[in-house]
């Protein structure tokens, strides 16, 4: 359902409070827009102002959704936004936000039996996933060839890689567990029965979340215009960390009306161990032919000499949106290398 339309009441100086290059992204018009963001530019400002111009504007806040990499960024911002329009107290709880997990868990327990489970599902979290591994090798009565076999966490990590880079759990394995490549076939009859006996348990691991919330928007196409329908303004946070699956959620989501906004930094791709994939923000432009790309280069954060070393060894990255840190703050200390 289409969130209602409120008139439009703007109480914020956002001239006095952003500098141009965020004034620019905060009251810019709907449509994909891809914000590269320099460390200490004022990300954080920039999605929260932005949240509370979107609401200011007339829109319904429970049309706008919100998806940051911790449950606590995603708190912290909608206080700022109740701080920032006191005239809409309260709206945090209606903005949806928070992680891609606690966003998939809340539309999974509405549309739980679509993907063939009960909204009363349980989650596994870390411990209790590696305990069912583990218990599905015993089942299976796999010899563990002494300690060569994994072990339950590292076979649950495998299984969470081949879920969030949609790639066969063989491709895992060979790429990133070669010395476990002979036991492939035991591998995988353990990932099978893992998945398997979730299902039995009516209980998901924080993978499924995204695993299953995607399957819901891609191959039930009501469910796909319902939050497409609702959700008419995305913001996504630290975007150069999703991962493909995560990345797909928010393309489908922004499918109906396109006015998505993913905020990141290319040059700050730390997580790939994690299966987060950099070539989502890299992509974006192409996958959305119409976005318009802003960038925040006034650092607040470093001194000149700082930056001028950062600047100095991003210039080399072959693939990236080229970007040119300017710092405000007085200049310090030169850095050195101290060898240890």
């Amino acid at each position: 359902m289409r969130p209602h339309k409120i008139q439009p009441h703007f109480s914020l100086n956002y001239e006095k409070e952003l500098n141009p290059q965020q004034l620019a992204v905060v009251k810019a018009p709907g449509g994909p827009m891809l914000v590269i963001a320099g460390a200490g530019s004022g990300k954080t400002r920039v999605v929260t102002y932005r949240v509370a111009y979107l609401i200011e504007s007339g829109l319904d806040p429970a049309g706008i959704l919100l998806v940051t990499f911790t449950n606590k960024a995603a708190r912290e911002m909608l206080h700022r936004v109740q701080l920032l329009v006191p005239g809409f107290m309260g709206v945090g709880g209606k903005v949806w936000g928070g992680t891609f997990h606690h966003i998939g868990n809340r539309i999974l327990r509405r549309h739980a039996p679509l993907v063939g489970y009960h909204p009363n599902f349980t989650i596994l979290d870390r411990e209790d996933a590696k305990s069912l591994m583990e218990a599905c090798i015993t089942e299976l009565k796999i010899n563990p060839k002494g300690s060569r076999f994994p072990k339950g966490e590292v076979l649950e990590d495998m299984v969470g890689l081949s879920v969030n880079t949609r790639r066969p759990i063989d491709e895992i394995v060979f790429e990133r567990y070669a010395f476990f490549y002979e036991l492939l076939d035991d591998i995988r009859a353990v990932a099978e029965h893992y998945r398997k006996r979730k299902r039995e348990l009516n209980a998901m691991d924080f993978d499924d979340l995204l695993f299953y919330w995607e399957a819901l928007l891609r191959e039930h196409a009501e469910v796909q215009a319902r939050y497409g329908e609702q959700f008419q303004h995305i913001l996504v946070d630290e975007y150069q960390d999703t991962n493909r699956i995560q990345a797909e959620i928010v393309d489908l989501l922004a499918e109906r009306h396109g006015n998505v906004m993913v905020v990141g930094d290319d040059s700050q791709s730390i997580y790939s161990f994690r299966g987060a994939n950099f070539a989502n923000i890299l992509t974006f432009p192409e996958r959305y032919p119409k976005a318009r790309i802003f960038k925040l280069e006034v650092n607040y954060r470093s001194t000149p000499q700082i930056l001028h070393l950062a600047n100095a060894s991003i210039m080399h990255n072959r693939v990236q949106f080229p970007k040119e840190l300017q710092t405000v703050r007085p200049a310090g200390v030169t850095p050195f290398l101290v060898p240890a």
